[in-house]
């Protein structure tokens, strides 16, 4: 009756193919009003006026919302928060909330609210910006002596990358149904972090934390979209207050694209400097990333590759343009992917400067220990990624020179790239009810934004109870439940799946101690860990004949059920290493030459991301990464016209992502790692690592087949041609 390391198809998989799954605009609420947005016009400046008299004349129209009449936030931060103030920071702002009898309504008034600006000069391109030190500037300090090493190397490169904004775009659109009851608010959100949309919303009104409760159940795609409380739950929260009835607020597709944060412009130049036989002397890593004006986001996108090689010295210079645009966010492997296509990128230039296998350039370089810290790593099964990726992909087959391997008109490129990501975790709670009768209920308030988080803790739950998986009953997604990390950052499993496991442990160990005092007890001389609980006894894992009834060992001891709730902690044995995920990418590409087409035909991943849970949810979330690496290396790019500062692609006619035409075979395999450090369960995460390499394997084999390097993503057939 194991169940980790065992396919297992998604316990909530039938209530989302038949719709009984909720998200966060489909609960029903009774005597529900409507509200819509109304966005600016511009980019910078203040509002002059704002009349929305005819607005306020049409059919169903209950109030229209504007800096005017909106109650003002109680929360002191720098985080933007919806009509405060006249003042226009960007582009798509919100000016109005028009809420009315239906959706119908409310989005037909909006259109008639009229509003005169007076307009500044607005700045949105990163690299006509003059830029500042972010507010945490530590991953700048260098090591050793770069530049003079450089100076000293014998062959050297140097090379300037760019990526565009990128928008998230899941498929369910952010909303809100925010309910107050005599002075208590109840919202249903889409979030990754309720916790944090409670701590928000509690200080914005003044009320007590316990006095807002905050449910998403379901989120229909985030991976970073979700991660902070954007302006539209106070927005719904404040409008229900004051008409004094519930209230829904749906962002619209083009909403999405100023409502939520985005992945930043990312300038980066890299220059390397090696040995004539390629071991790595240098490395300078410059970074320039946009942030808004009114706010600092960083995200380190240089430092990626600080732990990766053994490059003994190292600069990773970052600043920040400051634009008249929304705030950024984390998008799904924030930084790491960003500076793994210029790293990436760069060491293949160096490959074929040195004449030297881009695979084989890694492995000269790999390093033993932590080059940053000189802390020995957890555990690092990279190497045997490289050996088992190269071998499935089947990489000795590569030709070496560009251009080199043809199937009619299409050129054929194999390209390669490494990724890593860390193996975090954070402190997590969680409370499981065991009962006699071989049932048990768990519940924490993380979230489940795709990867497979209702299977994987149940799964974890039935593991170290003993019982089969139909009969633990997994809620998440509320603060009402123990507190939990964001689901963000990789750390969910190795977060939320360690206070299960603490939480089994203890119900165990409650189970031992009354078994123990039993008269003639199959455990005299034993210890708790000797001991499993399996099919509904707890027995000695040396010899399962010695063992109990556990439905007969609670009613003696008048229990119906155990609740445990249990907090988990990072191991303070963490410290002594280097806790990181690794895996190696390997892709083929086929570009048209005539047209500059170009597919990705074949896709090899090799993971060492620890223990694996569930290989069926770790497949997909894989191929996840893949499709989304695809999408940034060739198609995704919001256009922004710098005249008006306004991004232009905000609908997905023209914002492209891949589709299932675009993504044809995709291999991927794990490198177990057998890891007592990271955390009881050692598992790391993989949601964010396996599409850290990606774009830039795909860069690097568009290179091999064509010998056009394309160092500005996306890889459009323009560029090409």
């Amino acid at each position: 009756m194991k169940y980790i390391g065992k396919e297992m198809s998604r316990v909530d998989g039938v209530a989302k193919v038949t719709g009984k799954a909720k998200y966060a605009a489909e609960f029903q609420v009774k005597n529900v009003a409507y509200g819509f947005i109304v966005s600016s016009e511009i980019a910078k400046g203040t509002i002059k006026s704002i009349d929305a008299r005819e607005a306020e004349k049409q059919t169903g129209v209950i109030r229209i919302f504007t800096h005017l009449n909106s109650v003002k936030t109680k929360e002191k931060d720098d985080a933007f928060v919806a009509l405060q103030s006249d003042k226009i920071v960007f582009n798509g702002q919100p000016i109005a909330l028009v809420v009315a009898e239906t959706f119908e309504q409310a989005r037909h008034a909006a259109r008639l609210v009229k509003a005169t600006y007076t307009e500044e000069k607005s700045l949105t391109d990163t690299l006509k910006a003059p830029t500042v030190s972010p507010p945490d500037d530590s991953s700048s300090k260098p090591r050793g002596n770069p530049q003079e090493a450089l100076n000293n190397s014998p062959v050297k490169i140097s090379a300037e990358y760019t990526i565009p904004i990128e928008h998230h775009n899941p498929m369910e659109p952010h909303a809100a149904i925010a309910v107050w009851e005599g002075g208590k608010l109840t919202i249903f959100d889409k979030s990754q972090n309720v916790y944090g949309v409670r701590r928000h919303l509690a200080a914005s009104f003044g009320v007590a934390p316990e006095n807002v409760n905050v449910i998403s159940p379901f989120v229909g795609g985030a991976f970073g979209s979700s991660l902070l409380p954007h302006y539209y739950p106070f927005m719904t929260a404040m409008a229900a207050r004051e008409i004094m009835r519930p209230v829904k607020v749906n962002y619209t597709r083009r909403q999405m694209f100023t409502g939520h944060g985005y992945r930043p412009y990312t300038w980066q130049k890299v220059s390397i400097g090696a040995t004539k036989d390629g071991k790595l002397q240098s490395i300078i890593h410059e970074a320039i990333g946009n942030t808004s004006a009114f706010e600092d986001f960083a995200e380190d996108p240089n430092s990626f590759g600080r732990t990766l090689y053994n490059c003994p010295n190292y600069d990773t210079p970052y600043k920040l343009a400051k634009l008249d645009l929304p705030t950024p966010t984390w998008m799904r492997a924030p930084g790491a992917v960003s500076g793994a296509f210029a790293l990436e990128c760069a060491l293949d230039e160096l490959a074929y400067e040195l004449k030297i296998d881009p695979l084989e350039l890694r492995i000269i370089n790999y390093a033993e220990k932590d080059p940053e810290t000189g802390k020995p790593f957890s555990s690092k099964a990279l190497r045997e990624c490289f050996k088992q990726g190269a071998a499935t992909f089947g990489w000795e087959k590569r030709k070496f020179e560009p251009r080199s391997q043809r199937d009619g008109r299409w050129l054929i490129g194999w390209g390669t790239a490494t990724g890593t990501w860390g193996a975090f975790q954070q402190a997590a709670s969680i409370k499981i009810t065991f009962r006699a009768d071989g049932t048990a209920s768990v519940g924490s308030a993380t979230a489940d934004i795709g990867p497979g988080t209702y299977t994987v803790i149940t799964m974890i739950a039935a593991e170290f109870l003993g019982l089969p998986p139909e009969r633990v009953k997994f809620e998440l997604g509320d603060t009402k439940l123990p507190q939990a990390p964001s689901q963000g950052g990789s750390w969910t499993t190795a977060s939320v799946g360690s206070a299960a496991h603490g939480a089994a442990m203890n119900i165990k160990q409650k189970l031992f101690e009354m078994a123990l005092k039993e008269t003639n007890s199959p455990f005299a001389n034993a210890k708790a860990d000797d001991a499993e609980m399996m099919n509904g006894r707890l027995r000695l894992k040396s010899d399962a004949a010695k063992s109990v009834l556990i439905s007969d060992l609670m009613r003696k001891n008048n229990l119906t059920e155990i609740v445990e709730n249990y907090r988990s902690t990072p191991n303070p044995e963490r410290k002594k290493y280097t806790t990181i995920a690794h895996g190696a990418q390997f892709v083929e590409v086929k570009v048209d030459e005539s047209l500059g087409i170009v597919k990705v035909t074949r896709v090899v991943e090799a993971t060492a991301c620890g223990r694996i849970m569930n290989p069926k949810t770790s497949h997909s979330q894989e191929m996840g990464g893949v499709v989304w690496g695809i999408g940034m290396a060739l198609q995704e790019a919001t256009e922004i016209d710098h005249r008006y500062g306004r991004m232009m692609t905000t609908n997905l006619a023209d914002y492209h992502v891949p589709v299932n035409a675009d993504v044809h075979e995709v291999v991927t395999t794990f490198v177990e790692e057998d890891d007592k450090i990271v955390n009881p369960l050692g598992v790391k995460g993989m949601g964010e690592l396996c599409l850290v390499g990606i774009p830039a394997a795909i860069a690097n084999a568009v290179f091999h087949a064509t010998g056009k390097r394309i160092r500005n993503l996306p890889i459009t057939p323009d560029k090409l041609l």
